[in-house]
């Protein structure tokens, strides 16, 4: 069986305890011959008695140089090489993408200990993103079969040549309503993606919070009139704060458009706006279906849908999306709900960021 071979470091650290010893010892035992060689008749010592407790002492000194050799290799084969070895290990399984390998620090070199709970913290963070990564390529593929089956299908019997042309409407209409789901699926995947890789950084300019709120609630008109619904509004005029006006309405978008989609005909959607010396407060509410409190404790991760019935209404990315802006605008979002009921979505901006 082939020897494995000595490491580098352990045969460099030898042959340097083993010259420091010989010199040390030849120092010594030169040092000796010179301090007793003046005393040898006052001692009555002969010159053969001297020389012979030279030669013991570097002998001596020989074998204490093999005893802390041996020592020293030990040392370095518990303190230093066995740490190093499972960091190597653990580093090579890391990157074949294996993230769960988590390190033992119990009785290892304080130093070694933080570079492998260094190391655990790292894996720990690899194997969360990794499932989300993993969950989020389920989720898209999911997403993404329905509105292309939608067109598929609808776009397979607009070729039959019997149809009628209030059919062929209808049915063009589905096409086109698929199509800007998908649309809307694949920008707020690239505006969310954007956002958690920081490519896209918020721009503090100070601008009117309570004309933006106005133009964002008018901009759905043609919903609430459709769907005769109830507005209240109470937003104070020249509510300035300082932020990014485009990041903001997204936020406002998105919320607004939940409101108006699952709140029923004659339904009623509030808006308000206040303000503190650090905060502008928006508080979005409506009579729609409301959620459940554990759907409440999942609603801004991506593609989260509590309720199954009404997951043709939405994506599931559009409020991760405003959590996410307001993360980074230093703000916070919350929301307080019920089922029946309805649901309020409060926002707090700070007024300088």
């Amino acid at each position: 069986m082939k020897k494995k071979p000595i490491n580098k470091g352990l045969r460099t650290a030898i042959f340097s305890y083993i010259f420091f010893f010989i010199l040390f010892g030849f120092v010594v035992s030169c040092s000796f011959l010179l301090f007793f060689s003046g005393f040898i008749d006052d001692l009555n010592l002969t010159r053969e008695q001297i020389e012979f407790a030279a030669r013991t002492t570097f002998i001596n000194i020989l074998f204490i140089t093999a005893l802390f050799t041996i020592f020293d290799i030990i040392r370095r084969k518990i303190t230093v090489d066995r740490p190093v070895k499972q960091i190597k290990n653990a580093l090579n399984k890391i990157t074949t993408g294996d993230f769960e390998v988590r390190l033992n620090t119990a009785g290892v070199n304080p130093n070694f200990a933080d570079i492998m709970t260094s190391i655990n913290t790292m894996t720990e963070e690899l194997s969360g993103v990794e499932t989300l990564k993993t969950d989020f390529i389920s989720n898209v593929s999911h997403e993404m079969k329905t509105p292309l089956a939608v067109i598929g299908n609808y776009g397979t019997l607009l070729q039959n040549p019997d149809l009628t042309e209030e059919e062929r409407l209808e049915y063009a209409k589905n096409i086109t309503h698929s199509s800007k789901h998908l649309a809307e699926l694949i920008t707020n995947i690239l505006k969310l993606n954007r956002l958690e890789n920081q490519q896209i950084f918020p721009r503090a300019d100070s601008y009117n919070l309570s004309e933006q709120l106005c133009e964002s609630l008018l901009q759905f008109e043609s919903v609430w009139e459709e769907k005769e619904m109830e507005i209240s509004t109470d937003i104070p005029e020249d509510i300035t704060i300082s932020a990014d006006s485009e990041l903001l309405s997204i936020v406002w978008n998105n919320l607004l458009s939940n409101a108006f989609k699952f709140t029923d005909m004659g339904g009623k959607v509030s808006v308000s706006l206040s303000e503190d010396s650090e905060y502008a407060t928006v508080t979005v509410s409506d009579t729609g279906c409301g959620m459940t409190a554990e759907t409440g404790k999942h609603i801004f991760e991506k593609f989260y849908q509590g309720d199954t019935s009404h997951a043709t209404k939405g994506n599931g990315l559009g409020l991760a999306l405003v959590k996410r802006i307001i993360d980074i605008t230093g703000g916070e979002v919350s929301v307080t709900s019920a089922v029946g009921v309805g649901s309020t979505f409060k926002v707090k901006i700070p007024k300088n960021t």
